[in-house]
């Protein structure tokens, strides 16, 4: 592999890695804000760890139910251009 080709890997590498902390972070705070609610204990309640458990899950499986359309829209689509390159070249 050449320099360029090492640094553009690393950048991407460190691209995903930030967007991949974005995201978590993201996760964190809305779990946080939507689950916990009394600060005059310091224990996590029962209560807010199912909340907080349920609400990643929840997000766990959004994301992942997403990444699963993203890429069934994706085949059709490149479904409908391969369709369209062959009409094209039968025409």
């Amino acid at each position: 592999m050449t320099t360029a080709a090492l640094q553009q890997q690393q950048q991407m590498e460190i691209k995903q890695f930030k967007d991949f902390l974005s995201s978590y972070n993201q996760l964190t705070e809305r779990c946080f804000l939507d689950c916990v609610k009394d600060f005059s204990n310091r224990k996590v309640t029962d209560s807010e760890k199912s909340c907080a458990n349920r609400c990643m899950d929840k997000y766990l499986k959004m994301t992942q139910r997403i990444s699963q359309r993203f890429q069934e829209y994706q085949i059709q689509q490149n479904e409908g251009l391969v369709a369209a390159q062959q009409k094209k070249l039968l025409s």
